[in-house]
């Protein structure tokens, strides 16, 4: 049993409280790992405070998702990872064995898939206790503790030299906004794209476009703050829909002789993801869901459709989580992507809630805690 601090959820809409937790030892198949350092993600407030749009999740909680850190100990079985190894838990696990994994149209790898989204490992429980009362853990990950414990399949061991507090990012926002453009929606050179959303994820899509060597790469937020930061990802135009007495698709069309090749939408607004799909054109035009939300129904007029524009769902980026992210690791390291500029703020465990003020104010893009 490890002794160690974490940031817990006692319930929904409060505040996070830094507390004194238990951490087991790793059951079989599992891996215990000394988390170094985690981004704060816009779902980890989400489920905190807007819980009325998200999926319900078991309180007490222990957010965070985000992370990377060095093996501290393996159970019985464990073969992918030793002790020592810096790795980046995932959320969404890769076996390799099931259906799913061995098809190259899903990343969606069913091993424990259930368990981990009631926040609990494969025998329907959690590593972590406080106050002699289980703490469940967000998403089978919890980065907001000093240690942790992972399914094995949740885990990929990455370069021993890449810096953990840069590369954690790589565990959500990063590998999900660049993986949209890349992957998912296999922009193509020589396009027109517009990202809708600048946090960390449209600001990766965006990142991702100028990859595929896209001509025009069109930001769109309404935080006018966004601007420059948008240009040092790959940005041609920037686009406030505040600034426009029309629809924003309106005026993409306007700006587009008659629409975008491709869309991302990174804000999780029905409205926005509309607004997304209307903005495309009609030849062909492919649209990308990113941003999350279980709030309101899409509609959508059946003629954009029928008519030949694409609207495409993309989760982690598409890509296949345990052999895919070592490799963005080297992509980083190698200078082909981009990640120290997201990070905005360095915080401390203690200032966890203040990262959340940060984010939700539009004054970070990505603050790290470092544990």
């Amino acid at each position: 049993m490890i002794k160690c601090k974490a940031a817990v959820a006692w319930e929904p809409g409060k505040a996070l409280s830094i507390e004194e937790v238990e951490v087991s030892p790793p059951k079989a198949h599992e891996v215990r790992i000394k988390i170094a350092a985690s981004g704060v993600c816009h779902s980890d407030w989400a489920y905190l405070y807007d819980v009325a749009k998200m999926k319900p999740r078991p309180f007490p909680l222990i957010l965070g998702h985000e992370g990377a850190g060095t093996v501290e100990s393996v159970g019985p079985g464990v073969t992918k990872v030793s002790k020592g190894d810096h790795v980046i838990p995932l959320f969404l696990p890769q076996c390799g064995q099931c259906e799913r994994c061995l098809s190259p149209k899903t990343n969606l790898c069913t091993k424990n898939w259930e368990q981990t989204q009631q926040c609990v490992l494969a025998d329907g429980t959690s590593r972590i206790t406080c106050k002699n009362q289980q703490v469940h853990q967000f998403i089978g990950i919890s980065t907001f503790s000093e240690y942790t414990v992972v399914p094995e399949d949740n885990v990929t061991k990455i370069h021993p030299d890449a810096p953990l507090d840069k590369v954690c990012l790589l565990g959500c926002g990063v590998s999900t906004g660049y993986g949209a453009a890349v992957n998912t929606g296999n922009v193509e050179s020589g396009s027109t794209c517009a990202v809708f959303g600048l946090g960390a994820v449209g600001l990766a899509a965006v990142m991702g476009c100028k990859a595929a060597g896209a001509t025009r790469i069109i930001a769109v937020d309404i935080n006018p703050d966004k601007l420059e930061i948008a240009k040092t990802f790959g940005a041609t135009e920037f686009v406030n829909p505040k600034d426009h007495n029309k629809p924003i698709q309106e005026v993409l069309r306007e700006l587009t002789n008659g629409g975008v090749d491709f869309a991302i939408e990174c804000v999780g607004n029905v409205g926005v993801m509309r607004a997304a799909v209307e903005a495309c054109s009609p030849a062909g035009g492919v649209c990308v869901m990113v941003g999350w939300t279980r709030t309101g129904e899409l509609t959508l007029v059946s003629e954009d459709i029928l008519l030949g524009k694409t609207l495409k769902g993309s989760y982690f980026g598409g890509w296949k989580s345990v052999e895919a992210v070592p490799k963005l690791v080297q992509d980083y390291m190698s200078g082909k992507l981009l990640l120290d500029e997201f990070v905005t703020h360095n915080l401390t465990l203690d200032l966890v809630n203040h990262a959340f003020d940060l984010m939700i104010t539009g004054k970070s893009i990505r603050t790290v805690i470092n544990m």
